[in-house]
């Protein structure tokens, strides 16, 4: 099944995207999906949730390095302004990609949730 087909709709073409780039098939539709050789039961539903959360995971980390980095600059621990710049740069980058993607998120469910039936 080609998912192409449907990425008319906001935010799927970009998950169906994520999802190949990831080795999940369409046939994980059905039950059992294949990320990188590894087998396990579940939905191309379960697979990008695990993704979402999976980056959510990886923000709340940049932005826990950023402020530990921060109280080490502020206590006087380091004066290394370019890793304190470099966490930063990581945090915020992190933050704008999640709330990009959940606002994309929210639109695409708008926009099912008008569809009349």
């Amino acid at each position: 099944m080609d998912l192409s087909a449907i990425s008319s709709l906001s935010g799927v073409g970009a998950l169906a995207q994520a999802g190949a780039e990831r080795g999940i098939t369409a046939a994980s539709l059905t039950g059992t999906l294949t990320e990188k050789g590894e087998k396990t039961e579940g939905t191309l539903f379960d697979a990008f949730l695990n993704t979402a959360i999976d980056n959510i995971q990886t923000t709340n980390s940049y932005l826990s390095d950023a402020e530990n980095e921060e109280i080490k600059f502020a206590l006087g621990e380091t004066e290394n302004t370019h890793d304190l710049t470099i966490a930063l740069w990581k945090a915020s980058t992190a933050l704008q990609y999640t709330v990009a993607i959940r606002d994309k998120v929210l639109e695409a469910y708008r926009e099912l949730m008008q569809i009349q039936i």
